[in-house]
Formats: structure tokens, C-alpha cells, sequence
């Protein structure tokens, strides 16, 4: 059971704001796009090539959601064609070394899972009940 004194977020109580940002910083394209831009600014369209299968639609949404939360910075340059960039914030970087640090945790342990999930369903079928629920 988690107690926390009243005015301190705790991610566990089920009305705490920072569930939102938590959720939007380990969001499946929140992740991809932290990682790439810690390693530079990209505009649009190549952060949209480097975070393979991202739709347009989902990238922007991402963008505007970590710019909201103070994690992009969005730089709109007064030119033509318009350029806009899009880099990390200090707390942008925090989160992004965080997340980035869980994506490639799963990377390395990719066969681990792979064969615990190989044993769990293979233990099930064992156990899964015939026709008509007999097992």
C-alpha cells in the first residue's frame, strides 16, 4: 500500500497528475522520440524517418504532448520554406537518459523474455482445458 504525505506526487495513488506525464514520457513513440533526440535537433521529417513507423499524425501529437510537458523545445524559424527544429530541454534530456536507459535494458534482455514467454505458453497450452472446458 502506498501512503504518501498530502502535496507529494506518488505515481501509485490513482488521482496523481504525474501518472500523465509518466505515461506520456513511456508512451511507445514518446520513448523513440526522447532517444533520438538525444542525440541531436531534427526537424520533422527526419525525426520521422530516424523513429521508423511513426505516422505523421502520431509524431506531431508526440511533439505537441513533450512540448507541452517541457521536454521538446519546438524552434520555428522565420524563413522560406518555414524550418522548424526540434531539440530537448533540460528536463527533456533528464527524461529522455531515463527512458533511454529502460529501451536499451530491453534490447539486451530480448531473449530472456523471448524464452520466459516461450515457457509460460508452453505451460499453458499444457494445461489449457479440452473441449467443452475438461481438462
Amino acid at each position: 500500500m502506498s501512503v504518501s504525505p498530502v502535496g507529494v506526487p506518488s505515481v501509485n495513488q490513482p488521482m496523481c497528475p504525474s501518472r500523465l506525464v509518466l505515461e506520456h514520457v513511456t508512451s511507445r513513440w514518446g520513448v523513440l522520440v526522447l532517444a533520438a533526440l538525444l542525440e541531436r535537433s531534427y526537424r520533422f521529417g527526419e525525426l520521422r524517418r530516424t523513429v521508423g513507423g511513426v505516422s505523421e499524425k502520431m509524431l506531431a501529437q508526440t511533439l505537441q504532448t513533450l512540448e507541452r510537458d517541457g521536454f521538446v523545445h519546438r524552434d520555428a524559424k522565420p524563413v522560406i520554406p518555414p524550418r522548424v527544429d526540434y531539440s530537448l530541454t533540460p528536463l527533456g534530456r533528464e527524461a529522455a537518459e531515463q527512458v533511454w536507459g529502460l529501451a536499451r535494458w530491453t534490447e539486451r534482455r530480448l531473449e530472456a523474455v523471448e524464452r520466459a514467454r516461450e515457457t509460460y505458453d508452453g505451460a499453458r497450452s499444457l494445461s489449457a482445458p479440452g473441449p467443452g472446458g475438461q481438462g
